[in-house]
């Protein structure tokens, strides 16, 4: 057992490499962690507030491994700010399921106007419960912001996948399968962008090295709300467009004309494959924690950091997700 004390607060992996980002995130979204019991999730509690007052590895009788292993379903499951349990199917390790589930069904469903409103209302309905369940307890998301947000990227979701529809009716049958994709990349980038709205008005929080707080930067905000929304598109790719070409090969060859009950299961499947990778995979093409130069920032704001601090060079914030 290490004799050191070990920094919880940190990511196991190192985080400036992707490999060490993929890793985090791989544990961060594993659907594994929601079938843990209750007992399991107050005992890994337990453990990890023990551990941030002092207790040592030997008092808490475990080894390291199994503080990485609390640790990680600590932070699956309860708040990071409030440390209250969230929502079973707001946290980050139901976005796999939820996500194969709901994608399948609109990729499945995506002829009709009253399936294609369903279905996308569905999906931006899953989205508003993330964003509330992972909002930031230092500085959160107003509810009135939450139902905007909801509504702006519904309505936009369904006039998009709508307009679309009509756009390609007489289209080959492989384009208006990727209809669907094109309305949920529109939604994102009108919900990420609305849902951060104060953070684009106030700038997003500037820290040093060793996490004091030195000032906001509106220039920060854009750049990390542009990753995120960069990252949550890419996210949906491989699925919403894997399964469009291969369904697509499916049916030209007629492969379910006798088991047409079969498509929604291996939409979802298939998915399901796609999502387990992508969505840790891009979660991870940016660093959480993002290094800028302090003459990259704004004038009034670079001024105001070097004349507390004349010597820093380089300032820190946390791009979200």
């Amino acid at each position: 057992m290490s004799k050191e004390r070990i920094d919880i607060e940190k990511p196991y992996w190192d985080q400036s490499t992707y490999k060490g980002r993929a890793l985090h995130f791989l544990a961060v979204t594993n659907p594994l962690n929601l079938f843990a019991t209750g007992k399991q999730l107050e005992h890994a509690r337990d453990v990890v507030t023990k551990y941030r007052k002092g207790d040592s590895l030997a008092e808490l009788k475990i080894t390291e491994d199994e503080l990485w292993r609390c640790k990680y379903l600590y932070d699956s499951a309860f708040h990071p700010d409030t440390g209250e349990k969230m929502f079973l199917i707001g946290r980050m390790s139901a976005q796999v399921p939820m996500n194969m589930m709901i994608t399948g069904c609109m990729l499945t469903f995506y002829k009709t106007t009253t399936h294609v409103m369903f279905w996308q209302w569905v999906n931006q309905s899953f989205n508003a419960i993330v964003n509330y369940t992972n909002r930031s307890g230092s500085s959160p998301i107003p509810t009135q912001t939450i139902l905007q947000s909801y509504g702006i990227a519904t309505g936009g979701a369904v006039i998009t996948a709508l307009s679309l529809n009509r756009l390609f009716r007489n289209a080959p049958p492989m384009v208006c399968r990727l209809v669907p994709f094109a309305a949920v990349a529109a939604a994102n980038c009108v919900n990420i962008p609305f849902m951060r709205m104060l953070e684009l008005q106030n700038g997003i929080e500037l820290q040093t090295e060793k996490g004091v707080k030195i000032g906001n930067s509106k220039r920060a905000a854009r750049r990390a709300i542009a990753a995120v929304t960069l990252s949550r598109v890419l996210m949906a790719v491989p699925s919403m467009t894997m399964a469009p070409i291969i369904m697509n090969v499916i049916e030209r060859r007629k492969l379910l004309q006798e088991a047409k009950w079969a498509v929604v299961p291996i939409q979802v499947l298939i998915c399901g494959i796609c999502l387990t990778f992508a969505t840790p995979l891009c979660c991870a093409l940016f660093e959480q924690r993002v290094a800028m130069s302090v003459d990259d920032l704004e004038p009034e704001v670079r001024e105001q950091i070097l004349s507390k601090y004349p010597n820093l060079q380089t300032v820190y914030y946390n791009k979200g997700l």
